[in-house]
């Protein structure tokens, strides 16, 4: 099983319907600093007030005082006042979510950069991905990176929380794994050195699981290290085999140890490796033995069938996919031990 940390799960709020709905029966200052709702607020009692100073014609009711024109004076002064201080501080969330907004985008359009959109071909072999972030920048990771000797490193990781602060941490975990990869495309080098880092310079509370897999596509040997994460499945010869975790996940304690573990990916045979926002949209129950029966499709379209398991109403976490199909030979299709 993965490494699992409860969490809250954050409001979600899609289309402008939903949103619309949402602030007009929730306090619509709500997302203002403390200071500026402050402001806010005290400009509505003013403006409260002031209406009420005119319905009951007197500052002090019951008593009429002072005289009505006065009354009638201060009053709207008091609703200008109210109204100035409200419109002041709506005019100033307004400015900071636009510029919000247009970080987001920025972000989002960095990210999609970084985010294979299509992975080189493989000789021998089918390679299929499928990314769907949660909000507008997510906290997955993948990447399909080819080394020396005919293979190749398949890495999926999932940071911690969701938004702006794990895209920042997932895009970091790209630059080491490319970065450590060019020098060295051990598994388990690469899980030590990303621990390593990740526990020395992110905050205690951010943390990532990842599964590093090289594949020689010659043989199909698999050797890989998971940090906790979702075990992939590895189907071939009408069995699956799940790549159970092997250590930690990254970033937690400087000093974990990782142990590598090697498989077999047979011809005919499919590697699977996901992240758990793909199982926790999976309605009902045995998620993994839907995947599972997925993989034992044989129409060529397991993608398309993983992809309609994810259900939107339990979707609340971002999505990846990296799907590895050997193509099948004359050869022995082996074991998976």
């Amino acid at each position: 099983m993965p490494f699992r940390v409860s969490k809250a799960t954050p409001v979600k709020f899609t289309g402008p319907v939903r949103r619309a709905r949402h602030y007009s029966v929730d306090s619509w200052i709500r997302e203002m600093p403390k200071s500026k709702r402050i402001i806010t607020w005290i400009g509505y009692l003013f403006q409260g007030y002031a209406i009420y100073c005119l319905w009951t014609r007197s500052l002090v009711w019951p008593l009429m005082w002072p005289n009505e024109i006065l009354v009638f004076l201060i009053a709207l002064v008091m609703y200008y006042v109210g109204a100035n201080m409200m419109n002041r501080m709506l005019t100033s969330e307004l400015v900071r979510k636009t510029q919000l907004e247009a970080d987001q985008i920025a972000a989002r359009q960095i990210q999609q950069t970084l985010t294979p959109a299509e992975v080189d071909e493989l000789p021998g072999y089918k390679v299929e991905t499928f990314y769907k972030p949660l909000r507008d920048v997510g906290g997955d990771y993948f990447d399909v990176i080819e080394v020396a000797d005919k293979r190749t490193l398949l890495a999926v990781a999932d940071v911690s929380g969701k938004g702006m602060p794990a895209a920042l941490l997932a895009a970091n975990i790209q630059s080491l794994v490319r970065s450590i990869a060019s020098t060295s495309a051990d598994p388990l080098d690469l899980a030590g050195q990303m621990n390593r880092h990740l526990s020395r310079y992110t905050p205690i509370d951010r943390f990532a699981t990842a599964v590093f897999v090289v594949l020689n596509r010659d043989t199909g040997e698999l050797t890989y290290v998971n940090a906790g994460h979702n075990a992939p499945i590895l189907f071939g010869s009408g069995s699956a085999r799940s790549l159970e975790a092997t250590g930690m996940p990254l970033g937690l304690f400087p000093e974990a140890a990782y142990k590598v573990e090697s498989a077999l990916l047979p011809p005919g045979g499919t590697l699977l490796l996901f992240t758990d926002g793909l199982t926790d949209s999976i309605s009902g129950e045995n998620a993994e033995g839907r995947l599972q029966d997925a993989l034992a499709d044989g129409s060529g379209k397991t993608m398309d069938i993983l992809k309609s398991l994810v259900d939107p109403h339990f979707n609340e976490d971002d999505v990846t996919i990296l799907l590895v199909k050997r193509n099948a030979d004359v050869g022995s299709l082996g074991s998976l031990e």
